[in-house]
């Protein structure tokens, strides 16, 4: 029986490594694909019908919902990989699934209330959450992770699809020929090794037609960019430019809760904004004055740190400028935010559209500009500081 168990368990263990989920080669590009398309789909969705005054599709009774277009676009993106192989179905499966999952998601006021309120005010901020939590996915996604033979077999087989299209460039096939040298004396796995050793000497064959090297649309058109920022974005430029929008977002942040501060002192102008909250519908209960207080208690922390990272920009404090304007954008776009589609609804898109531009541009600076330290012996024995 001991024998037996041992078996046992020792086939589970195999089946379980097995089935061990493996991360898909370039996974964070279509997973981008899936939120741009969905940011795409809600926001032009809202924009349309916004300029065309709600207009409903039907007649007689028949009112065919937007919902119906983006359940269709989601079950084409489920066929697509089930039916089609090739790289690009990928791609196309992640630009219909973001737009059927934004189409679908708009709607969600209609399904989370008695009435099928299409305006409901929790609607706006639910939609932000769940694109939220794409982009936590996507973060998680770009993280370096640890690869071992089987997982990088994967990405091999799947790249082996250019030879078989007639598609393989030289840069490709060098790219190939790293992901086998990497695995191809790991000892735990002798027989996937022994199948990277073939594959090698089969793509290394001159045997295979390679094509010219070429960067598609989207790879030449980050290149570019990346050649654009390299020539044109100096230091000084970009903390000027920074300095500026920060003082300008923190003035911006600050107006709501000012007003309200000021309107302390004249008891009908808050009244008066009491109702008019009440009246558009943003505040029915206590509880959504209580949430409105926190929104305003987010924006002035939110206004005060962008106005002090840029007073420390502007004094030639670069990290702790930097550090801050990250810090207080990042709690715009995720806390602040999120109460604020609540409060203005997607009016705020626009708001958290610039602020992501801003927080772009304190990214680029902290990378290019703020380099780390640290410390190479020289061969006389001293110690000097060189970027990494």
């Amino acid at each position: 029986m001991g024998d037996m168990d041992d078996v046992d368990n020792l086939l589970n263990t195999s089946l379980h490594r097995i089935r061990k989920p493996v991360q898909r080669n370039n996974a964070e590009r279509f997973l981008l694909y899936t939120l741009i398309s969905f940011a795409a789909s809600v926001s032009l969705t809202r924009l349309f019908l916004e300029l065309t005054g709600y207009p409903q599709l039907g007649g007689g009774g028949l009112h065919i919902a937007h919902v119906l277009w983006g359940g269709l676009l989601l079950f084409i993106a489920a066929l697509i990989p089930i039916l089609f192989a090739n790289r690009w179905a990928y791609t196309l499966d992640a630009i219909f699934a973001g737009a059927g999952v934004g189409l679908f998601i708009d709607e969600v006021g209609k399904f989370i209330t008695q009435t099928n309120n299409y305006f409901y005010p929790p609607a706006a901020p639910i939609i932000y959450a769940f694109f939220l939590l794409i982009v936590l996915v996507y973060v998680r996604l770009r993280r370096p992770r640890h690869l071992d033979t089987r997982s990088e077999l994967y990405a091999i087989l799947e790249d082996m699809e250019e030879i078989l299209d007639h598609d393989l460039t030289e840069d490709e096939r060098e790219s190939l020929l790293e992901r086998m040298d990497r695995i191809e004396h790991d000892p735990s796995s002798p027989d996937l090794t022994r199948l990277v050793k073939e594959l090698k000497d089969f793509v290394s064959s001159n045997a295979i037609e390679l094509v010219p090297n070429r960067r598609g649309v989207i790879d030449r058109g980050i290149q570019k960019t990346r050649q654009f920022a390299r020539r044109w974005v100096k230091q000084r430029d970009l903390r000027l430019a920074l300095i500026i929008a920060l003082i300008a977002m923190g003035i911006w942040v600050l107006q709501n809760p000012a007003l309200i501060f000021l309107s302390i002192f004249y008891p009908s102008v808050l009244q008066q904004v009491v109702a008019e909250m009440v009246s558009d519908g943003i505040v029915f209960a206590r509880s959504g004055l209580i949430w409105f207080e926190v929104e305003l208690a987010l924006q002035t922390s939110v206004g005060l740190t962008l106005l002090i990272s840029a007073i420390f920009l502007a004094v030639g404090k670069d990290r702790r400028g930097i550090g801050l304007s990250y810090l207080g954008l990042l709690l715009s776009l995720t806390m602040a935010d999120l109460l604020m589609f609540y409060i203005n609804q997607f009016s705020t898109i626009v708001t958290a559209i610039v602020q992501f531009c801003v927080f772009m541009g304190v990214l680029y600076y902290r990378n290019h500009f703020l380099h780390h330290k640290v410390r190479f012996p020289e061969p006389e024995g001293e110690f000097v500081s060189k970027p990494e």
